[in-house]
């Protein structure tokens, strides 16, 4: 909640002056956290709710969902987009977004033991089965959870999916831990 003196925002933590000239009285850092709303109500303070937040990801600032899916870009008059090789320009919707992002993730997870391919391929040593195994649970996991995000159907599907149950396990498809070598 904020606070407000006069139609005036108080900052919570920060010591304020209500009055003038020898009627001021001060009042310290702590006093909007510690007292009663009637004491507040009773010097003129109000509160506010606080302005909403959305997560971005989901949804623009002023909480209107974004595109859950790829749209054809038009121009003011709804005349299709080109870019300057004659390719549809395309915005790409909430659910292609995340889908990049898994890929970067699993590529990052990936990257770390991309030596041992290498190795392979230019000396013939053998991956690893722990390695192997685990770069083949990346690549499913990261495919599993394309398909979960596909899955929605709607903005609040996918802002389910990302949350986090209340015993505290995801609901969406997890990464699997990086082998103990």
């Amino acid at each position: 909640m904020a606070f407000q003196l006069n139609g005036k925002p108080l900052a919570v933590d920060v010591p304020f002056t209500v009055g003038t000239g020898e009627d001021a009285v001060n009042y310290p850092a702590n006093w909007l956290r510690l007292s009663t709303a009637e004491e507040k109500t009773a010097i003129g303070i109000t509160e506010v709710a606080d302005a909403p937040t959305y997560d971005s990801r989901f949804y623009w600032n002023n909480g209107t969902a974004r595109a859950l899916d790829d749209v054809n870009a038009t121009d003011e008059n709804g005349d299709l987009l080109k870019d300057e090789n004659g390719n549809q320009v395309v915005n790409e919707g909430v659910k292609s977004v995340l889908k990049s992002k898994e890929k970067i993730t699993a590529g990052s997870l990936l990257a770390k033991y991309d030596w041992y391919v290498t190795r392979k391929s230019e000396k013939g040593t053998a991956i690893p089965a722990e390695i192997t195994t685990y770069r083949d649970a990346v690549r499913t996991a990261c495919n599993t959870r394309e398909t979960e995000i596909d899955a929605c159907v709607d903005t609040a599907a996918l802002v389910t999916l990302y949350d986090i149950k209340e015993d505290g396990t995801p609901n969406m498809t997890q990464y699997p831990t990086e082998p103990k070598l």
